[in-house]
């Protein structure tokens, strides 16, 4: 017996709250991966580290707060706390590897296909460890395209987002990068939940599990809080919002000079064929 699976329980509320926590951990996660490009080795996993969190973080939650509005009309849906936090995990360590490499190879050629691929990767594994988590009366099964579909759009997300990440262009430029994040990441959710379908079991039970308003909590409380300290960090980095390193510390380094000196014909000395040129230009010479 096929379930009646509702995505849109309570409307619209839970898609646009999820997105927006899409974008808000992409906006954050971007700039600290903007932000590790300008500054010196030695402070670059601090912020790659934070923006790891940040991106992991946001998805989760963004998972989570769709998943509220999931129901199977004919089954109570419940969720098992370990694989939960798991997938949290998965995500940020995931999304870690993507952003490191992109972080210390440039966001160019194999280095961004390889740490985007990562990335998005990591995006898929959070949602589909996410769902492995779910405990109700019945069997969950996927349809293999449409899988398929939603981990390439996570991919595909994933790499242009790192791509824009990377041109260092100011705050407004990660601001649209975050929004097109935010938008491939819920669309890749909701495709992923579009290739769900529910084989209940014969004999109804009480699934085993917490439910999604048990969990509602820890997903505001933890990560909203992570969230919020790192656009706190954000906000009052400077360089974070002009997104232009300064470049006049590098002109001061020893043995790098500020200026070149380019030879001009201005102060040249002519050389003694360049008198014996113009000597032979007397009148007693023509």
């Amino acid at each position: 017996m096929q379930g009646t699976v509702d995505g849109f329980s309570y409307g619209l509320v839970t898609p646009l709250v999820a997105y927006l926590m899409a974008c808000l951990g992409g906006a954050l996660g971007l700039r600290c991966t903007t932000r590790s490009m300008l500054v010196t080795r030695s402070w670059r996993p601090g912020w790659l580290a934070l923006g790891s969190a940040a991106i992991g973080s946001g998805i989760w939650t963004m998972h989570f707060i769709a998943m509220m509005g999931f129901s199977v009309r004919e089954t109570p849906v419940n969720y098992d706390m370990l694989m939960t936090f798991a997938s949290l995990g998965v995500a940020i360590v995931m999304v870690g590897i993507g952003i490191f490499i992109v972080g210390y190879r440039g966001a160019s050629g194999t280095a961004l296909f390889t740490g985007g691929t990562i990335t998005g990767l990591g995006v898929a594994s959070m949602h589909y460890l996410g769902m492995a988590g779910m405990r109700l009366n019945g069997k969950l099964e996927y349809n293999t395209l449409t899988v398929a579909a939603s981990v390439v759009i996570a991919v595909a997300a994933a790499i242009a987002a790192l791509w824009a990440a990377g041109q260092v262009r100011g705050f407004l430029w990660s601001v649209g990068a975050s929004l097109v994040m935010g938008l491939a990441v819920s669309g890749m959710h909701y495709t992923g939940m579009a290739a769900l379908s529910v084989h209940l079991h014969g004999a109804a039970s009480a699934p085993a599990g917490d439910s999604p308003a048990s969990l509602l909590a820890p997903l505001m409380i933890g990560p909203l809080a992570f969230l919020l300290l790192a656009g706190v960090v954000v906000m009052f980095d400077p360089l974070m919002v002009m997104g232009k390193p300064d470049w006049s510390a590098a002109e001061q380094k020893p043995g790098i000079p500020a200026h070149t000196v380019h030879p001009t014909r201005r102060g040249h000395v002519p050389g003694p064929r360049s008198r014996h040129h113009d000597d032979s230009r007397t009148p007693q010479n023509w």
